[in-house]
């Protein structure tokens, strides 16, 4: 009983003084080479524009990086640069109801860009990251805009933050 109790005691004192500890931020940075980042402001470049969508989509995509990685945003000469802009922004008849109206419209975002990674070139590239969200035809644009559009920033955003620094 004594030689349980013994080996118990042992094990538990050695789980308590082991620990593991796992982070899921999905960032991948040597923070030894990379320190700053630079996030410039996309204009809008498309066609069809909503007054809001640049400021959301500018500073979604500075707090993305701000609240999942330590690198500190500059203004010029970051580690790594960020830049682009919004090349698309529309919307189109999604479904047809039976009747032959429009029955969903989908609305569709696209965002040009450009990052350099200044500690390795060979990282560098130039890509397009389109999202998209359907709302019913009953519905005006006008009441599912903002809420529309604040989805798509967000899946764009996150797909730039993998590209750029989740080496996954």
């Amino acid at each position: 009983m004594k030689y349980i109790s013994a080996t118990m005691l042992l094990l538990t004192m050695m789980l308590m003084s082991c620990s593991v500890q796992y982070k899921f931020n999905g960032a991948s940075i040597d923070y030894s080479k990379t320190k700053t980042i630079q996030i410039n402001d996309f204009p809008i470049r498309s066609n069809y524009v909503w007054g809001p969508m640049a400021s959301i989509f500018n500073n979604q995509l500075k707090d993305v990086f701000a609240n999942h990685t330590k690198l500190i945003q500059v203004k010029r000469d970051g580690d790594l640069k960020i830049e682009g802009e919004i090349t698309r922004y529309d919307q189109r008849n999604k479904s047809v109801s039976s009747e032959g109206y429009s029955a969903q419209t989908e609305l569709s975002m696209t965002v040009n860009v450009r990052f350099t990674n200044n500690a390795n070139h060979t990282e560098d590239f130039e890509r397009q990251f389109t999202a998209t969200s359907t709302y019913e035809t009953t519905q005006s644009l006008n009441s599912v805009q903002e809420e529309l559009v604040t989805q798509m920033v967000k899946e764009i955003t996150d797909q730039i933050f993998n590209a750029t620094v989740a080496n996954w």
